[in-house]
Formats: C-alpha cells, structure tokens, sequence
C-alpha cells in the first residue's frame, strides 16, 4: 500500500512537471515568504500540542468529509487551539490538493503541513511554493540516501521536516538525518494496521532533543492523554476532527 501510494504521488508531480517546470516551481518557492518556525510551534509545553488535520478520505477508513472549503476547516482549527495544521495533498486516496494547502495557508497564521507521499525533489519545491512551513517525508517509503537529500532540501529551504517513523529502525535512521521532529505513526503503512501502543514502545529511543509527534488512532480525549502520558509533545488528528465539532473536540482534546 505504501510503494503503491508513494508510487501515485510521484506519478501526479510528474504530469505537474509538464505542464510547471522545476524551475518555475523553484522560482515560486523562493518567492514565497519566510516559513514560520514549527519547531518552536510544537516545542514541549505544559500543555500537550495539536496538528490538526485537514482530511477528506482514507484508504483505511473510506469517506470521511466532503470538506468544500478548507480554509473554514482550518480557520476551526486555529480558533480551537490547534499548534499546527496538517494538510493532505494527496489526491487518489486521500482526495486532496496543493489548492488545499494553498487555502489554508493563506488563512491562519500557525504553520502548515504538506502533509503527502514525498519522494522527489520536485514535491519538496512544490510544498514550499504552495506556502508550506512543514513536509512530511516517511521513512518507510525512501531508501536513506533519497530521504538524506530531501530533508537536507526541506531544511535549506527554510521548512520543517517531520519525519514519520514505524519501528525502532526507522526512528534510528530518523536520529540518524539530525532530524528533531519526528513522528511516530500507529498505523503501518504497509498493512494498514493499528498499533496504539507503539508510540509509547519507541518513545524512549528518540533523541534528546527531538519533538516527540504520535500519530494516528486519536478519536477521544482518553486517546491523547494516552499518548501525553507515554511522553508526546504534539498529537497529530484527523479523522476525529472531521466528522464532529472540531473547535469543541480540539478543545476537549486540549484539556485532556
């Protein structure tokens, strides 16, 4: 399912690619404003952090939200109390858009992630263009010297990478990259399983300095404190956010 994912992002940046070159790609981005700084966003706090999500669908969990307009959705999101928004880009399975990301990010004033199957330069160029201030790149899907050269263009980009790890591993190859904000994800995206206990297994192995992100299985107030309790910084929610109240959801989810 990943290699298949992956596979479709990469083929959909490639038909942009002919019709908008690299280079005018690349022209955007650096013409774009000064990234916000997620890193001191989602540093450790008192209180736990939130990315929210805007998220349509899943290949896991089918429809979940028309969402027409994602800048309202997000403008919740901030009012709620959310640190971060998440943004999928994905278009085949997840029924997103760069359009998407460009809505919110010209509505609030927390930073936002592309959140995407990452596998190419091009998607990295295209994020910070589309006014990105955070990228995704999973572990799972790129071989360590293809997942070196995109965080290293994040960085120098002026983003944040989060990197996204399933096994005591990939979070050693996350360590590896320098990388201090780095996600746990409880579902498998080879198999699609959940894992809720994960996160707590590995959080031991993080960096020191790292920003500890768990992600996914989030649908009550007891699932974040789950998390907080096993040493997150920042939860990352989507499917709760979606399909309820999200301004009263956040703010339970805040208080938990």
């Amino acid at each position: 399912m990943l290699a298949d994912l992956t596979a479709g992002s990469v083929a959909d940046a490639e038909t942009r690619a002919e019709t908008l070159p690299l280079a005018e790609v690349e022209r955007a981005a650096l013409a774009q404003s000064a990234p916000r700084d997620a890193r001191a966003a989602l540093a450790p706090a008192a209180q736990v952090k939130i990315i929210a999500e805007v998220k349509r669908a899943s290949p896991s969990r089918g429809d979940l939200a028309a969402i027409p307009d994602p800048a309202a959705q997000a403008r919740k999101y901030e009012l709620g109390g959310a640190s971060a928004i998440s943004v999928l880009t994905e278009q085949r399975r997840f029924k997103g858009s760069l359009d998407d990301l460009r809505a919110v990010r010209a509505e609030v004033s927390v930073p936002v992630l592309r959140k995407d199957f990452i596998a190419t330069p091009y998607q990295v160029m295209e994020a910070r263009a589309a006014g990105a201030d955070l990228v995704l790149l999973i572990v799972a899907a790129l071989e360590q010297p293809v997942l070196r050269e995109l965080h290293e263009l994040v960085i120098q980009l002026g983003m944040t990478p989060l990197v996204e790890a399933h096994s005591a591993d990939e979070l050693a190859r996350a360590a590896d990259l320098g990388a201090d904000l780095i996600g746990v994800n409880a579902r498998d995206l080879t198999t699609f399983e959940l894992d809720r206990d994960l996160f707590g297994r590995l959080a031991v192995a993080f960096p020191a300095e790292a920003i500890k992100v768990a992600e996914s299985a989030v649908l009550t107030p007891a699932d974040v404190a789950h998390y907080r309790a096993a040493g997150a910084d920042a939860v990352l929610v989507g499917e709760a956010l979606v399909t309820g109240d999200p301004v009263a959801t956040l703010r339970a989810f805040l208080g938990a």
